[in-house]
């Protein structure tokens, strides 16, 4: 059995390194956006987790194709292509409005011409990324805790969306809201989105919750939330939900948001931090499928004794 390495994370020590890294990220993720045919619910404009950070996976333009890749290891932004082109930039004292320089020049000089919306999503009053010289703090230890409990995450994630057979999200990074997700879904239709997140057009959320579905996450923390912390919610909410017992008995619903909450740091400082997640996760999403009648038999794989 391998030794686990879940590492302390402090938002407080990190918050500034994590600001520019969620706006580093949403470049990227524009780039992407711009280049790929629409999938439901957003997933085409997704980050995934890499042995080295995050990358946007590969991303078509006319001639060729390409891709962008947050190494956090060696600390550089890269952009490759499928013609043998590469060029990377250093993380560390970068700004937000440089990442955007590098990023679309670098694009540009490939011949891969690249227009995005400047406007960060899914924040209040942002200043526009080409503009933002304000957020160029990077601390290399900071973001590779991050970054180590991003595959640790990411690997009990699939473990638990294995289990599934209905539809299912890949696990993936949105880097609107800066965190690490999976979602199952029930099949059946849901009422229309209220929509209202900053930033956001609301028919883009309206699509995201267009059917019945049962989210969990990671955060590294903000401000309505300032600790990392793992959740779940289902849309729509029914009855009861937030009176649900949860395991194990850290975890708690969090009215404000909406959500059940696991704090990270109970689940670093446990014996078996998998199987506690893992634990949350059964958990938060067995009471939701029962409070809103799904057919489990259908969804879920069926162990054979």
């Amino acid at each position: 059995m391998k030794k686990e390495n879940w590492p302390a994370l402090s938002y407080q020590d990190a918050k500034g390194t994590y600001e520019t890294i969620h706006l580093w990220t949403q470049i990227a993720g524009k780039v992407k956006l711009t280049q790929m045919p629409w999938i439901n619910h957003s997933w085409h404009t997704t980050l995934f987790v890499s042995p080295r950070g995050l990358t946007t996976g590969d991303i078509p333009s006319e001639n060729k194709h390409f891709q962008i890749n947050f190494d956090f290891i060696d600390n550089e932004l890269q952009i490759v292509t499928s013609q043998g082109e590469s060029n990377s930039f250093d993380l560390k004292n970068m700004s937000v409005a440089g990442c955007y320089k590098n990023v679309i020049g670098c694009l540009k000089d490939f011949g891969i011409d690249v227009k995005i919306n400047t406007t960060p999503n899914e924040m209040v009053d942002p200043i526009p990324l080409d503009k933002d010289e304000q957020h160029n703090e990077y601390d290399p230890e900071h973001a590779s805790k991050w970054h180590t409990v991003l595959l640790n995450v990411d690997e009990v994630f699939n473990k638990f969306r294995a289990e599934f057979i209905g539809k299912s999200s890949p696990v993936h990074f949105f880097w609107g809201s800066f965190d690490l997700a999976v979602s199952r879904f029930s099949g059946k239709e849901a009422p229309k989105h209220p929509g209202g997140i900053p930033n956001l057009p609301d028919w883009v959320a309206q699509e995201a919750y267009s059917h019945e579905v049962s989210s969990s996450g990671f955060w590294p923390g903000n401000e309505m939330l300032p600790f990392a912390a793992f959740y779940n919610y289902i849309y729509p909410e029914p009855k009861k939900f937030n009176d649900s017992h949860i395991r194990p008995k850290n975890a708690y619903y969090f009215k404000d948001m909406g959500e059940f909450i696991l704090p990270y740091k109970d689940v670093q400082q446990s014996a078996d931090p998998s199987k506690m997640l893992l634990a949350f996760l059964h958990s938060t999403y067995n009471n939701a499928a029962d409070l809103a009648n799904w057919d489990r038999k259908v969804l879920e794989k069926q162990v054979v004794s």
